[in-house]
């Protein structure tokens, strides 16, 4: 039903309305890297007779105290898939870009310092 006239050129955005698929997408790929560290720290929180394995502050620690802690980080590395995920399909592409920078530099920065000072 178009006329000559009216015809309009329309371009096709092909990431309109797929940010969340974007998201979902994230936060399958930050879980698939979290997911051997997610276990043993599930394995740690569940098992306190592990708590001999960890010198220094971890092996000091009341049997309570230390399940509590295990089980924070769990939850902490439970959560951390969906708030990715949640922050990929709500942050705008220039964010996205600022913040991967950031987190670049940073990894950068921790395996040159742990170069350094653990070998």
């Amino acid at each position: 039903m178009n006329s000559k006239g009216s015809a309009k050129s329309q371009t096709m955005n092909v990431t309109d309305g797929k940010s969340g698929l974007w998201g979902a997408l994230a936060g399958l790929i930050v879980f698939a890297l979290i997911a051997i560290p997610l276990s043993a720290a599930f394995s740690f929180a569940t098992h306190p007779h592990t708590q001999q394995l960890f010198a220094g502050r971890l092996s000091d620690a009341t049997t309570g105290g230390y399940q509590f802690f295990w089980w924070i980080v769990t939850i902490f590395l439970l959560a951390l898939p969906f708030l990715v995920g949640f922050g990929v399909a709500k942050l705008s592409v220039k964010s996205l870009t600022i913040v991967g920078a950031v987190i670049a530099l940073f990894v950068i920065a921790i395996m040159v310092l742990g170069q350094l000072f653990v070998f």
